[in-house]
């Protein structure tokens, strides 16, 4: 297997999973904060939808520098953008995985805000760490803001409260 055939089995898995969890963000709970310091579910439920154009940008580019580089809105509109959003950027995000060769996987990518370098690691090392693991990280986040509003969480890795096995 490649590289990025690898990598495409964890994409699909876990993109799956996240549309199954941004489909029940409601419109009616975007302003939603569990706390002064946290963003809003619609501002978090759209930062995890637009995450994949960073990893195609990982996947498609030499490098970024933040200072100079524009950022997806994450102004929540409704659940159907929401949807429409993540379908976009996460089939751009997988096109660009799958076209890659283990060489170009292996290529450095400079992550620089101004003159200071973040990391200059392997693609393949940074799409898993500033895209993947963060994907997850906020992914999760989302899951608790749903609990918090006693909204149905999907059973990402088996049952969940609201999803469990069927009895035999």
């Amino acid at each position: 297997m490649t590289i990025a055939e690898v990598l495409l089995q964890d994409f699909d898995v876990e993109m799956a999973g996240a549309r199954r969890l941004l489909e029940r963000v409601p419109d009616d709970k975007a302003d939603y904060k569990p706390h002064e310091k946290s963003f809003n579910l619609g501002k978090l439920a759209m930062h995890v939808a637009t995450l994949p154009f960073f990893g195609k940008m990982i996947l498609s580019t030499p490098g970024m520098n933040m200072k100079e580089q524009s950022f997806p809105d994450n102004t929540f509109r409704s659940q159907k953008a929401l949807l429409e959003t993540f379908e976009t950027s996460s089939r751009e995000c997988r096109a660009a995985l799958a076209s890659l060769s283990d060489e170009q996987l292996q290529q450095p990518w400079r992550f620089a805000f101004g003159d200071h370098v973040i990391s200059e690691s392997p693609r393949a090392l940074t799409y898993k760490t500033a895209f993947f693991n963060h994907f997850l990280h906020h992914r999760g986040q989302v899951v608790v803001y749903l609990r918090l509003n006693n909204i149905p969480v999907p059973g990402l890795y088996g049952p969940s409260a609201d999803e469990p096995f069927a009895p035999k």
